[in-house]
């Protein structure tokens, strides 16, 4: 009878490209038709209804709770119209996933019969167990109460028969319990001060939105196969595999033809995802095989994040439907690229303008080169939070791994722009100047700034890419919200800096470009040692960013400690976008998911060695033990059998190596376990128990490739890699 490897690939053989039911109509005809939104407000509710949501979305005011009963009549009968009997609070909570509780519109009747019922209180508002999802502290089991409340901004859509309304969740105490509020808290603080900073250049500008894209990558692999590999169903990557002797070296899938069940799935998937108003706009083969990306046109940032977690939800229930798996985990293969999710980000001002988009003219300019050079210093003054932000047990895998930016927080700007910041540093500003237009013809130079002028740098965590920002640090399977929080907080926090340092100078009679000018100048000379231009993966790099004083942060759990730092906590008191409670709460959730995902990762090395590998190994080994007794049972010379011998003697030593590295790992978790401060625990568990997880999968590729193809219990890599 066949190992589970050879089912698993009998199965694959037996696929064939499912029919997809792709709407013959032009996209434009059905997209956001699952989503109730603007106009589909404007059909079902009254005009001062309407109104309020408009004002709550620009404004930020309340809904009141009659206005809450209209729109959620108006939401019920759409959703009803569309085929839905359920709704759900669907929210972001502290797990890294989002979350959702249906309950039915119907309710029994005193007659026996039933009714649709949907109302204001319960759109605004419902009460999840806030007990059983990651709290950092915040509650305890026996203070269940918490609450989801309806977020306005962020559209709800229909997900199968269900009307899906976003939320926030927050404790009975009014602490944030999950990504959105902190996001909203940032967007709302980067809007203030960037109002303010507008002003200096345009008085119309009454509001600044972030916006953001963000670019997915994923890994696809046939259900049969993953099913297979208990490494990967329950870790997210494999822990054991040797690299297939054709991989990504020849670079022949990046932007190569779509295989046919690939693209069936992606139509499939593109047609769930638009209906929900998500715009994907793009779609390509990656780097490595069976590796892809999607990505979306750009959104507000708060719509984006929601969108992104939405999409991670649709790619799994699609791929499914395919007979496919999505990895979304950051390393799912070593020795090949991982995957990331790179993050777009600029700033658009009510008036249309983005202020990361460089003008024609030099007052345009001047305007653009504010908030650039800010975003620059904001950066520079607080890489080790935005490392923080990224950090995860899943990431560590990638970063650096020359596929990804480094660990190290530096910032790409290209030729031209890296020129002008070095000769505006270097100019001499005369306080002389008087007249705005003699400004310009002087020191420093500002010309005309292309909006693509410069090549791009895959080795920088955070890039300039014409008129955004690219943060590529995050990972395939974060949630953006949490760096686009400590990005969208630090730019806050500078622009109000900028503010207060230029207002001083302009008190003292100085002309506004002149004490600009002045402020920049100063900016630019201060963060200069973030700005990198080369190779971000070299050993030269890592020597210089230690000599500029650049932090060089590897692991997860010491990068989180930039999180309860003094300086982040004024940060975040002075931003209002974390209280000190939130942020210690965060910081312990992060450090437990670290270790338990490394344990759990354990005990699956331990499991699979002591139950599929050895046996496997030990079942060639006595086929030639048995070989090499029938040749010498025949008269035959030791010679004859001696390879036989030879090959007995490697799975033996590997068996052992491995066999005594699991128990001692065994022993270091153990260790760790007992240990009670949750930074020491995931400390423990990354440099003691995770040590031996290289050495353990070394000697066990090498059994792979020793054991008999026929036994050999686990899909190979040459097996995973390629869709069939």
């Amino acid at each position: 009878m066949p190992n589970i490897r050879f089912r698993a690939l009998e199965t694959v053989l037996t696929r064939t490209t499912p029919d997809v039911k792709v709407p013959s109509q032009k996209i434009s005809d059905y997209y956001g038709t699952n989503v109730f939104d603007m106009q589909k407000m404007k059909d079902y509710l009254s005009k001062d209804a309407y109104q309020s949501i408009i004002t709550a979305i620009e404004k930020g005011e309340p809904i009141q709770r009659d206005m809450a009963e209209h729109v959620a009549t108006a939401m019920k009968s759409w959703a009803i119209s569309k085929g839905a009997t359920h709704y759900t609070h669907w929210f972001q909570p502290l797990t890294g996933t989002t979350a959702e509780k249906h309950d039915a519109f119907f309710e029994p009747t005193a007659d026996g019969g039933a009714i649709e019922v949907f109302s204001g209180d319960a759109l605004a508002q419902q009460e999840p167990d806030a007990s059983s999802f990651p709290s950092g502290g915040i509650r305890n089991t026996f203070e269940a109460r918490g609450y989801t409340a309806w977020d306005p901004s962020s559209p709800a859509f229909l997900m199968a028969r269900t009307l899906c309304i976003p939320t926030v969740f927050v404790s009975y105490t009014g602490e944030a319990l999950d990504y959105k509020v902190p996001l909203l808290k940032a967007l709302n603080a980067l809007d203030k001060a960037a109002v303010d900073v507008c002003h200096y250049f345009d008085k119309s500008v009454e509001k600044v939105n972030a916006s953001l894209g963000i670019e997915q990558e994923y890994f696809l692999v046939d259900s049969a196969l993953f099913n297979a590999r208990p490494d990967l169903y329950l870790t997210g990557r494999t822990l054991f595999g040797h690299m297939s002797a054709k991989n990504q070296q020849l670079e022949d899938h990046y932007f190569g033809s779509i295989p046919s069940r690939v693209y069936a799935f992606m139509q499939d998937m593109e047609t769930e995802a638009l209906l929900l108003g998500i715009p994907l706009k793009t779609r390509h083969n990656e780097v490595a095989p069976s590796q892809f990306e999607c990505a979306p046109i750009y959104e507000e940032i708060n719509l984006a994040i929601d969108h992104n977690q939405l999409l991670m939800d649709i790619m799994d229930r699609v791929a499914k439907k395919h007979n496919f798996q999505v990895l979304l985990h950051e390393k799912p293969y070593a020795g090949i690229n991982g995957s990331g999710k790179h993050n777009n980000w600029s700033m658009i001002t009510n008036t249309g303008k983005n202020l990361l988009s460089p003008g024609k003219t030099p007052k345009n300019n001047l305007m653009f080169l504010t908030f650039f050079v800010n975003t620059i210093k904001a950066v520079y003054e607080h890489a080790d939070l935005l490392r923080a932000s990224i950090a995860s047990v899943n990431n560590d895998h990638r970063l650096g791994a020359n596929e990804a930016p480094p660990a190290i927080i530096s910032i790409f700007l290209g030729s031209q722009l890296t020129d002008l910041l070095d000769e505006i540093e270097t100019s001499r500003i005369s306080k002389k100047i008087k007249d705005d237009a003699l400004l310009w013809q002087g020191i420093p130079k500002i010309p005309q700034i292309l909006k693509d002028n410069t090549d791009r740098n895959r080795t920088s965590p955070f890039a300039f890419t014409g008129n955004k920002f690219e943060l590529r640090a995050v990972g395939s399977s974060a949630n953006s919200a949490s760096p686009m929080t400590v990005l969208n907080t630090i730019v806050a926090d500078q622009l109000k800096k900028f503010k207060y340092d230029v207002d001083k100078i302009l008190k003292k009679g100085e002309k506004k470009d002149l004490a600009l000018l002045m402020v920049l100048k100063k900016y630019i000379k201060e963060s200069k040692s973030i700005r990198f231009e080369g190779n971000g993966y070299s050993d030269e790099w890592e020597k210089e960013a230690e000599a500029r004083g650049l932090a060089n942060i590897r692991t997860t759990p010491k990068a989180l400690d930039a999180m309860v730092t003094e300086k982040s906590e004024i940060l975040f008191a002075e931003t209002g976008v974390y209280t000190r409670r939130e942020a210690h709460a965060r910081h312990e959730i992060l450090l437990e998911s670290f270790y338990k995902k490394l344990q759990i990762e354990a005990r699956v090395i331990g499991d699979m060695v002591v139950n599929i590998i050895i046996p496997a190994a030990l079942a060639y080994q006595s086929k030639l033990i048995e070989n090499a007794r029938g040749l010498k049972d025949l008269g035959l010379d030791a010679s004859t059998y001696k390879v036989q011998i030879d090959i007995i003697n490697q799975l033996a030593e590997h068996i052992n190596f491995i066999k005594t590295n699991v128990e001692q790992m065994v022993d270091e978790r153990k260790k760790a376990n007992k240990i009670e401060d949750v930074r020491e625990k995931a400390i423990a568990y990354d440099e003691k128990v995770k040590s031996f997880f290289q050495p353990i999968r070394y000697h066990v590729d090498k059994l792979e490739q020793i054991v008999d193809d026929s036994i050999w219990p686990l899909p190979k890599f040459r097996e995973l890699l390629f869709v069939k």
